[in-house]
């Protein structure tokens, strides 16, 4: 079977995507869909896929106005777009940008007012209370896991970049198809499959009980740790390909647990820094640091997701998880500092006051105010 249920509907399996669109979009009774994806994916012919599978049955609409990373420009120009054509379903095909950028079409079209009432940070969890249009996330990286995840980033037009969550983010159906991922370069395999690896970890030792998160989050991580290398230096590895679409889903899958001071530093720096900052690779720098900081509180959790990566001889004896994750990232020729991406020390401080407030610092497991999360970005620099 290729079907899984736990908080959304998922089809999962090679070459799956035709048969599974068209099926749900039947069942969903959906007559006017819209895609939103972006002009790079239509420039390399996979979003032809999508279009004559959803046209079989459906008039469709096509939004590619999509930037780099998802904007509150581009969700009310998509939202225009979505009445304009009297559209009844959301797909979301391409990174977790698109899906992102799907799911807050998703908010503006079914709430009042601005979008930026409904962040986290603004109290706007409590807000988004009416059903979205229906979604069905198809994901062609294998990282964020918005696909399964009950959250958005957007980058506001006032250069805040914040995060949206609610459950009725999840999208009403996930379409994990492996095979879509095999021309991902390494560079973006890498990147993304570190967002996948900070997911698992991080949901794994936030705060809060929540047991089927914690298998879920160290299943994927098992996965990641013994094929991300591997998909990076050979793309064309449908196994290892395949591994990483299921760690990045699981990482997500474990979401409703929380996350860290990994994601509020990296939230605060994407805010404050340049547009093409790269989500993966800032987790990737910061999460030694993070996991330094936090031993006083959850090292007792560290065995385990260190054994995980010794199990693939990612981790040799005696060597703490700080210590794993960096060599990992080198081995993967990822930059090892923020000074590399391009981020000076100017920026610090007001991403420190940022990263205090952002909702997931509420689930890291050592308190952090925003003096530590200085101390921690500088460290990385």
């Amino acid at each position: 079977m290729s079907l899984i249920s736990y908080l959304t509907k998922i089809h999962f399996a090679d070459d799956v995507l035709e048969v599974a669109l068209q099926a749900e979009i039947g069942m969903l009774g959906a007559r006017r869909p819209m895609i939103v994806t972006d002009r790079r994916l239509v420039a390399s012919g996979l979003v032809e896929r999508v279009l004559d599978a959803a046209a079989k049955s459906a008039e469709v609409t096509l939004f590619d106005k999509f930037p780099s990373n998802p904007t509150e420009f581009a969700c009310r120009t998509a939202l225009s777009m979505f009445q304009g054509n009297d559209c009844d379903l959301l797909i979301a095909f391409g990174g977790g940008g698109a899906i992102d950028l799907a799911k807050a079409t998703g908010i503006l079209a079914r709430h009042e007012g601005a979008l930026a009432a409904y962040a986290a940070v603004e109290g706007g969890i409590a807000r988004i209370r009416n059903p979205l249009p229906p979604i069905i996330a198809i994901p062609t990286t294998a990282g964020t896991g918005s696909e399964v995840s009950p959250t958005a980033i957007i980058i506001m037009e006032d250069g805040r970049k914040l995060a949206f969550v609610s459950s009725r983010l999840i999208p009403s159906v996930a379409i994990c198809d492996p095979t879509l991922t095999l021309d991902m370069p390494p560079e973006l395999t890498a990147s993304t499959g570190m967002d996948a690896v900070t997911h698992c970890i991080e949901t794994y030792i936030a705060l809060g009980y929540n047991p089927p998160a914690d298998g879920i989050a160290l299943d994927g991580l098992r996965r990641a740790a013994a094929n991300i290398e591997r998909a990076v230096q050979k793309g064309g590895d449908l196994d290892a390909r395949r591994e990483m679409m299921a760690a990045a889903m699981n990482g997500a899958l474990a979401l409703q647990k929380g996350l860290g001071g990994v994601h509020a530093m990296s939230y605060a720096l994407g805010a404050f820094g340049s547009d093409d900052l790269d989500h993966g690779t800032l987790n990737a720098v910061l999460l030694p640091h993070a996991l330094e900081f936090n031993a006083p509180a959850v090292a007792h959790r560290y065995e385990a997701l260190t054994r995980t990566f010794g199990l693939f001889g990612g981790s040799g004896p005696g060597r703490k998880l700080p210590q794993t994750i960096s060599r990992l990232t080198e081995r993967l020729g990822m930059p090892s500092s923020l000074s590399r991406l391009g981020i000076g020390p100017d920026v610090l401080r007001r991403a420190a006051s940022c990263a205090e407030r952002d909702h997931t610092n509420s689930t890291n497991p050592r308190r952090a105010r925003a003096g530590d999360y200085f101390e921690l970005m500088r460290a990385a620099l």
